[in-house]
């Protein structure tokens, strides 16, 4: 029996009729939808609903996309990402509306994006948790590069970038499927290519400070401890082996490139983020910045790892520069802070703002 939530007529942003492309709003809400019909492939897969019974296709078909490849998880077969191609329909409507005040400068002359490569987050169900589990303990441990699914992601990435124009790509995911994009979105910055990026509910797996206590004082004085303490420890560790060099560099090159990050305040898994963008623009006023510089390049995990020799990746976290838009409507359970469904939502208020960071 399907649920409420996988059928598009009943849950999807039906209101989208006439899509402007420079609304920053209808951008997000396509993007989200994208990534719930990543969700609901796999749910066809487990169910074997085909044809007229399947529920996914609504999710894209409605704003004039086709599927054009699904990706397949080498380890359970399970379906983990899609690539979507967009085909203009005979006419095109321009819906301009007060949301607008959202968009940024380099959105002036938006046009639909040709591909769209999304990913699913974690399924907690039969057929899919051992699996999708297993990934989330990587991403806990900074170690989802070492995945198929990240490796399956970024060749059909570079793929599509060697034939088309990088302006026509998106890259999209929720929750573990973020982190993958996020992950992608790096790699190919350090070759120079900068794809737009949108990620909903991202994973930040390092201390949830924002959680911890409201005390807005506090919280910023445990920011600022933990900085201080993770960057005096990375730059004795990277004296003695002299890698920081490499870390400066990968920073600098990833302070290019602007993703938008959705995050919910009432989310634990990505709720840390507020305060991380928060912390280092308080940092940087006080004459700090350097300091959280350091201390964004690093985990205390990676630290570790590096002193005694063992092989680390950046912090999964990593990302010096975003467009972050706060989910500011009320989300009474974890279910609903952490869901997809939040970010099509037409009565939904986002605070958005820059942060940019050299």
């Amino acid at each position: 029996m399907a649920s409420e939530r996988e059928i598009f007529s009943l849950s999807g942003p039906l209101y989208l009729t006439a899509i402007d492309w420079r609304n920053t709003c209808h951008r997000r809400s396509i993007a989200a939808s994208l990534v719930q019909s990543v969700y609901i492939l796999e749910r066809d897969r487990q169910q074997n609903r085909q044809g007229f019974n399947a529920l996914a296709p609504p999710w894209w078909e409605f704003f004039h996309f086709h599927l054009i490849q699904v990706l397949v998880d080498n380890e359970d077969q399970s379906y983990f990402g899609a690539i979507y191609e967009y085909k203009f329909p005979n006419s095109h409507f321009h819906n301009k509306t007060k949301d607008n005040i959202h968009n940024q400068n380099q959105n002036q002359d938006q046009n639909p994006p040709k591909y769209v490569i999304a990913f699913r987050g974690t399924i907690a169900k039969k057929g899919n948790r051992s699996q999708d589990f297993k990934l989330d303990l990587r991403l806990i441990r900074d170690n989802l590069h070492n995945c198929s699914r990240f490796h399956i992601g970024l060749q059909v990435v570079q793929n599509i970038v060697q034939n088309h124009e990088v302006s026509d790509i998106w890259l999209t995911g929720h929750s573990l499927g973020s982190s993958i994009a996020l992950l992608i979105g790096r790699n190919m910055v350090k070759t120079g290519i900068h794809l737009e990026t949108y990620l909903f509910n991202p994973p930040f797996t390092s201390l949830p400070i924002e959680k911890f206590t409201k005390n807005e004082k506090l919280k910023h004085g445990i920011r600022i401890t933990h900085s201080v303490l993770t960057s005096g420890l990375a730059s004795a560790v990277d004296s003695c082996k002299s890698k920081s060099t490499n870390k400066s560099e990968s920073f600098t090159l990833l302070s290019s490139w602007i993703p938008y990050l959705f995050v919910n305040p009432s989310d634990p898994i990505c709720a840390e983020y507020v305060g991380y963008f928060e912390h280092k623009e308080k940092m940087a006023a006080i004459g700090k910045g350097e300091i959280g510089r350091i201390a964004t390049q690093n985990s205390i995990r990676s630290i570790i790892g590096n002193a005694i020799g063992k092989d680390q990746s950046e912090p999964s976290h990593l990302l010096p520069c975003a467009y972050v838009a706060i989910n500011s409507s009320p989300s009474p359970d974890f279910k609903r802070a952490h869901g997809i469904h939040q970010w099509w939502k037409p009565d939904l208020q986002c605070n958005y703002k820059l942060y940019q960071f050299r």
